[in-house]
């Protein structure tokens, strides 16, 4: 931990966020028991977050984020005329402002200069949270004034601004706590300090793990009758065969009652669907528990610059029964013509989200149709990479990428349209991205797919399915069913009592 001498150097150097920071080893620890020991000390976790990451659905990534309950938000709902975000800190509205709400938090980023401490990784302290699907009616104008009725209520854009984190090492065991000071604050390192040691205290709480007896389960309904998404879906079909588009994601929404505590549903979730991007945000009304296999985009300082990194991911089959069946699964999903011809759409939409910022000749597509497992599902990956412009912001990267491709379809603007169209309710959180933008200038996003949504006792999950010129009905409705599964079933082992 720095000393008060360098603090105030660091101050002096016109700084206005300066990190503390204490080691401590967690070997003998997980991440939920260090969620519950720093973050449900206090009004049970609200505005605090746990990510986590499972490489290849085989071994945990290196590093998992506990973001301690934030004080200060940003929020945003509305478009165009009615477009408003809000600073919230302690619960009051301390800020409201017209306008473009990606463009405030662009311009709220720069209110930060922020002392970084060598070592730690791209993620220790920022702004994190989600950007709904509807999100890119602040980048498309033409989306303004189409969206479906919005059923669940949640903001477009909800980000935490998060000053106190736990990050934990889960290669060396290593625990680091870290809380940023302001010294524009009247004893700022002592006060920082001070809360150090508490947090050091926490972790020899007990844990006091939610009980989970078995209880009632109840039924799903569904947005779209089967019978009404296997007309949109001929109807997306026809419009193709017209000539107006390629490709068009046609999703469904899954809801449930769900009355057992949201933390239990991410303990089922992360042990049923180990993935990439594993996330529990508690928003205070509601929560997002999500196990996302890919990325929107990640943006990382390299040696070039700032590189970019998008991760198209489409064409699903189930997981088979046994190993053989499984390898005869993938070579029947690698070779499919439609599955091929759909992902080469995608690698083609990410080339071009990316040309968008990159610089010149920069942009490249280092892996191509790879087949990745998952607990429910295989799909085909690929892997597109560029560095970006001088001058440039994440806002600016997010502007030129959002949503994914694989969540909307191509060209992407009018299968957005046709979504509107077809679509009966508003996607919210669903499609678009769960992350964080850190003070160091990075960010990772995650599509937020495989991502349920909890609020005032319902369970809400959503699944798409991309329909093309070949595409089945039936089959589109099965990949839906098959997406949502893992969602679906992580609630029905809570609700049997997990042990």
């Amino acid at each position: 931990m720095i000393t008060e001498l360098e603090f105030k150097s660091l101050a002096n150097q016109g700084y206005n966020r300066i990190p503390l920071v204490a080691e401590a080893f967690a070997d003998l620890e997980t991440p939920l028991s260090l969620y519950l020991k720093l973050c449900h000390t206090h009004d049970d976790g609200k505005h605090s977050f746990l990510l986590e990451s499972v490489v290849g659905g085989e071994r945990f990534g290196r590093y998992s984020f506990i973001g301690l309950p934030a004080r200060s938000l940003l929020r945003a709902s509305g478009f165009g005329a009615d477009a408003r975000t809000e600073v919230v800190t302690d619960g009051q509205v301390v800020e409201t402002h017209a306008g473009n709400p990606l463009d405030f938090i662009a311009d709220y980023q720069k209110r930060f200069k922020v002392a970084l401490s060598p070592g730690l990784p791209r993620f220790c302290g920022g702004l994190a949270g989600y950007f709904g699907y509807d999100a890119v009616r602040y980048i498309e104008k033409k989306l303004e004034n189409s969206c479906p009725p919005d059923s669940l209520g949640t903001p477009d854009i909800l980000l935490l601004q998060c000053e106190e984190v736990a990050v934990i090492d889960n290669l060396s065991g290593k625990l680091y706590l870290i809380v940023y000071a302001n010294p524009g604050e009247a004893e700022a390192y002592s006060k920082a300090k001070k809360r150090v040691r508490q947090l050091k205290e926490q972790l020899r709480y007990s844990v006091s793990v939610p009980q989970i007896k078995a209880g009632e389960s109840y039924p799903s309904e569904r947005s779209f009758a089967k019978a009404d998404y296997l007309q949109a879906v001929l109807e997306a079909k026809e419009m193709i065969a017209a000539g107006d588009f390629m490709q068009v994601q046609v999703g469904q929404r899954i809801q449930k009652r769900y009355t057992e505590n949201p933390l239990s549903l991410y303990r089922a979730l992360r042990s049923l669907n180990p993935s990439p991007y594993m996330y529990y945000y508690h928003f205070g009304d509601f929560q997002v528990v999500g196990a996302s296999p890919e990325i929107l985009v990640r943006q990382e300082k390299v040696e070039e610059g700032q590189k970019i990194t998008i991760r198209p991911l489409a064409g699903t089959r189930p997981r088979a029964a046994t190993p053989e069946k499984d390898k005869a699964t993938e070579l029947e999903l690698i070779n499919d013509p439609k599955e091929r011809a759909e992902h080469v759409m995608l690698i083609d939409l990410a080339r071009n989200d990316i040309g968008r910022i990159a610089k010149t000749g920069s942009v490249k597509v280092t892996e191509a149709f790879a087949v990745e497992r998952y607990s429910h599902v295989m799909h085909i990956v690929s892997n597109v990479e560029g560095i970006l412009q001088d001058g440039m912001t994440s806002m600016d990267v997010l502007k030129a990428t959002f949503p994914a491709g694989t969540l909307s379809g191509a060209p992407k603007v009018h299968a957005m349209e046709v979504i509107d169209q077809l679509e009966p309710v508003k996607r919210g959180i669903y499609g678009g991205a769960c992350g964080y933008l850190s003070f160091a200038g990075d960010m990772d996003l995650a599509i937020a797919i495989r991502t349920g949504v909890i609020k005032d006792g319902m369970l809400y999950v959503q699944a798409a399915a991309g329909v093309v010129a070949d595409s089945v009905p039936e089959l589109e409705w099965k990949e839906t069913e098959h997406k949502a599964r893992a969602l679906l079933r992580a609630a029905e082992l809570v609700e049997e009592g997990l042990e």
